[in-house]
């Protein structure tokens, strides 16, 4: 099976994935938001918890499972946040920084060797970053005070740091202990609902589930178009890791960086778009040089 084009499709349901939460979160609040779409993503998981083999499953892959779908959960709610309160242009390119993060952890910690094209990519990400931040009129170092003073800018580098941490358990799940994607799929959309109900009703009680699930039709149409998009690109994503080096996935499934910062600063009129366009690019391709073995 080829991996590719199976990648670049959940590239392409990822980017309609954020463009069409940013729109959403225009309006709503972000954990009422993340409750709703992961009832419906798990209701749509129903079809295959039916049809998933479960023969292989033990209390070490599931208890890993549930770690890595409770630090993915808190990126997501993590990633929402920034995208509700940041331009989809400036919040989004910002996610394809994970690799340089690996990149540094892995040599300062574990001492490897970064490749002259891997030095090439971190430039790029890092240039791509200050391209992105930058201002006409600013001082050199007001982008990195920015960065460093954000809320938001913080959840996005939260998210990032959880990220790193969850696609090495993914590929670790299904390489190592060849779990099958189909019960990795069901039960990762059960416990993301899990986890993000129980922070729901931590932080608003149970009295605000019901205000959480009485919004107009037309809200339920983007929501539920949310949720098919959800869902396709994870199951496309962890099939195509299943069958390749999750690098060169990853590397493929940013391309969903740069076409939901494009799109979607040309839907919401973002300012600055042209320069924020370049910038992504700069990320997205220094991102997949790093990745590069």
């Amino acid at each position: 099976m080829n991996w590719f084009p199976i990648a670049f499709a959940s590239a392409l349901l990822s980017a309609a994935s954020a463009v069409s939460q940013k729109k959403v979160l225009f309006k709503l609040d972000v954990l009422e938001f993340a409750l709703v779409i992961s009832v419906l993503n798990a209701l749509l998981t129903v079809p295959f918890a039916l049809m998933a083999d479960y023969g292989t499953l033990n209390a070490m892959n599931v208890g890993a499972l549930f770690i890595k779908s409770a630090l993915g959960a808190w990126s997501f709610l993590c990633v929402m946040y920034a995208l509700k309160n940041m331009e989809i242009s400036g919040a989004l390119p910002l996610m394809a920084l994970s690799p340089g993060i690996i990149a540094l952890f892995a040599y300062f910690l574990l001492g490897d060797i970064m490749q002259p094209l891997q030095v090439g990519g971190l430039v790029m990400l890092l240039a791509g970053t200050y391209l992105l931040e930058v201002k006409h009129g600013q001082s050199f170092f007001e982008p990195f005070k920015v960065m460093a003073r954000s809320q938001y800018h913080h959840y996005i580098f939260t998210a990032l740091a959880l990220f790193t941490v969850t696609s090495l358990l993914d590929k670790l799940l299904l390489g190592k202990y060849k779990m099958p994607p189909m019960p990795f799929l069901v039960l990762q959309q059960f416990f993301y609902l899990l986890v993000i109900a129980l922070v729901f009703i931590v932080k608003k009680g149970v009295g605000g589930v019901y205000k959480a699930f009485t919004y107009p039709r037309e809200m339920w149409l983007w929501l539920g178009a949310i949720a098919l998009f959800t869902l396709g690109y994870r199951y496309s994503l962890i099939l195509a890791v299943k069958i390749a080096p999750v690098a060169a996935v990853l590397g493929v499934k940013r391309i969903s960086v740069f076409i939901a910062a494009v799109t979607g600063g040309r839907l919401f009129k973002e300012s600055g778009l042209l320069k924020k366009a370049l910038a992504a690019a700069i990320i997205v391709a220094g991102a997949i040089l790093i990745m590069r073995d």
